[in-house]
């Protein structure tokens, strides 16, 4: 029904002003060179008008996996979007995240993908070696711009000197634990661990075992395959005194000083050596914590919402993640990106859908809807999310955020979990199992930027 009315308007609107145009010609006619005053500046007017009323409709198609707050989200925004823009239609389309990937492999080399995807940004160097993406165009997002408005670690989106991508959110890594689970066991819930030498102690003190041995409640869920690499990277081994990854993105870095190794082997201890933990408990470590079995959890600020749907009764707390020598977390983050053969109409339209998601009203519906951080520093650092009990440790963060640039992030993540799992299950000595991870995951960075620089 409102398609029709609005094309019942442009309809009359156009009559209308063909009419006008007609009338001013046909007295300009009769008239001589003198016509009337005022009839130039209506005809002029009539004509835009009817230009208007003809603007090209231009459909785009906007990407990204099936994640039900965002989904919905999404749903919502592209309506309001829709309404600042009548000749923009915004056409979204879902993956499961185990197909993701392969369909876009699949169709956006054919030219039959989306327009604008939503993707993690771990993905980001595969996907332009790939051609699958265009940079950003500078007119909307220059890098000056981009420095200004965002965290630094939004640098990790800039490949071969250009913007790929820009995020609406991101997470960071902090320390969820249940102040019931805190007060049975005679702890202070407004007291966290602080420190790597606290959280080994209070998870100690949180865990229930059965008289088998079998775990009751996880002092400290431990999932390896969930955010555990992620901690390792880029908090454990920064705050051990190490880095992550070289300045020009070549070298691993974690064996280049004791830090990796002492990373590594605090977080295996937590489960083989002090059993605080135990691996795909209540199937994993989210699980296990709504559910009320696991007293802490490593997790990111991408939880809020969901544990605010699943678990509304639950008592629980955020801190900051405990330290060492340095205080440091991971971030990570979903980008929006425009692929490769968007051109014309369509690339203009994309860009104001962009900026459209990147935008403080956007950001800050997002916050509500799924619980992710705003990107932008002016959004973020409002009081009413800084000071905020659930967010606030998240976003004190965020200074000190490291975002590891990922040149495979499946085969990466597969390497550390292999590596964990030797130690765990296959008696593995640890320092073996280290050494081999660091080889392997050289090897990707070897491999990677040899074909880069043979571009």
């Amino acid at each position: 029904m409102k398609s029709t009315q609005s094309q019942r308007y442009r309809y009359t609107s156009w009559s209308a002003a063909a009419l006008a145009l007609s009338l001013a010609v046909g007295l300009s006619a009769c008239g001589g060179s003198k016509a009337p005053a005022g009839d130039g500046q209506s005809g002029q007017a009539a004509q835009k008008t009817a230009e208007a009323g003809q603007e090209e409709k231009i459909t785009i198609e906007y990407w990204q996996y099936q994640y039900p707050a965002k989904v919905e989200l999404i749903a919502a925004l592209i309506d309001e979007f829709q309404k600042k823009h009548p000749n923009i239609t915004v056409k979204q389309t879902n993956f499961p995240y185990d197909q993701y990937n392969e369909k876009v492999a699949t169709l956006v080399p054919a030219g039959k993908g989306p327009d604008i995807i939503n993707l993690y940004y771990g993905w980001l160097p595969k996907y332009v070696s790939s051609g699958y993406l265009q940079p950003l165009p500078e007119s909307a997002f220059s890098e000056e711009q981009i420095k200004k408005e965002y965290f630094p670690f939004v640098d990790t989106a800039k490949l071969n000197g250009k913007y790929y991508a820009i995020p609406t959110a991101v997470r960071t890594l902090a320390l969820f634990y249940n102040k019931d689970l805190f007060t049975k066991a005679g702890l202070d819930p407004g007291k966290p661990p602080a420190t790597w030498t606290e959280l080994v102690d209070t998870a100690k003190k949180l865990t229930e075992q059965d008289k088998n041995g079998q775990y009751v409640v996880e002092g400290l869920a431990w999932q390896p395959n969930a955010q555990l690499h992620h901690w390792y990277r880029d908090a454990l081994v920064y705050q051990a005194g190490g880095k992550d990854i070289s300045d020009d993105r070549r070298k691993i870095l974690w064996a280049d000083s004791p830090a990796g190794l002492e990373a590594f082997k605090y977080l295996i201890d937590l489960s083989l050596v002090h059993k605080v933990g135990t691996k795909d408990f209540y199937n994993d470590d989210i699980t296990a914590f709504k559910k009320g079995v696991a007293a802490m959890n490593i997790d990111g600020s991408f939880q809020l919402g969901g544990i605010k749907k699943d678990a509304p009764d639950l008592q629980y707390a955020i801190a900051p993640l405990p330290s060492y020598k340095d205080k440091a977390t991971q971030v990570s983050f979903w980008v929006n990106s425009i692929t490769k053969g968007v051109k014309g109409k369509k690339l203009e339209a994309a860009t104001e859908f962009l900026k459209f998601l990147t935008s403080k009203e956007v950001q800050e519906q997002w916050v509500e809807k799924v619980g992710e951080l705003p990107a932008k520093r002016e959004v973020a650092l409002q009081d009413k999310y800084a000071k905020d009990e659930k967010l606030g440790p998240f976003i004190q963060q965020l200074s000190y955020a490291h975002a590891h640039f990922f040149v495979d992030e499946k085969l990466e993540r597969d390497y550390f979990v292999e590596a964990v799992d030797q130690v765990a299950l296959k008696q593995v000595p640890v320092e073996k199992a280290y050494d081999e991870l660091v080889k392997k995951t050289q090897k990707l960075f070897d491999d990677y930027w040899a074909k880069q620089d043979k571009k």
